[in-house]
């Protein structure tokens, strides 16, 4: 995971429905929050709404847990003409101790949205 996470732009708590027969969350749930996050960070950055583009890398370093309190932690990486790279990172806050278990990590690419849905340029920086 990148060293500068960014700010927490999610903390949820998985449920029994989000379970896998393997006793873990499923990977579709973190990646929606994920994108939920990240969604969030890039429309910030937009000023107006966005439409995720690509994953561009994705890695799942540990399974995540019923009963893990899930962080969410965002930061823009890069940015383009139209697009931005929101670097997203997931955290566990897990058992008793409060141990903290880095769980995921992904670059994903939004396109900030003009009122007919196409791609239209960021404001400056």
């Amino acid at each position: 995971m990148t060293e500068q996470r960014g700010e927490v732009v999610l903390r949820v708590v998985p449920h029994m429905t989000d379970i896998n027969t393997n006793g873990h969350i499923f990977g579709g749930w973190v990646l929606s929050q994920m994108d939920i996050a990240g969604g969030i960070v890039a429309s910030r950055i937009a000023q107006g709404p966005v439409a995720t583009v690509a994953i561009e890398s994705m890695t799942f370093i540990a399974p995540i847990l019923l009963g893990d309190i899930v962080s969410v932690y965002a930061h823009e990486e890069r940015r383009g003409r139209t697009s931005v790279a929101v670097r997203i990172d997931v955290v566990a806050t897990r058992g008793r101790k409060a141990a903290k278990v880095e769980l995921t990590s992904g670059l994903f690419t939004f396109v900030a949205l003009d009122e007919n849905h196409r791609p239209r340029p960021l404001p400056e920086a």
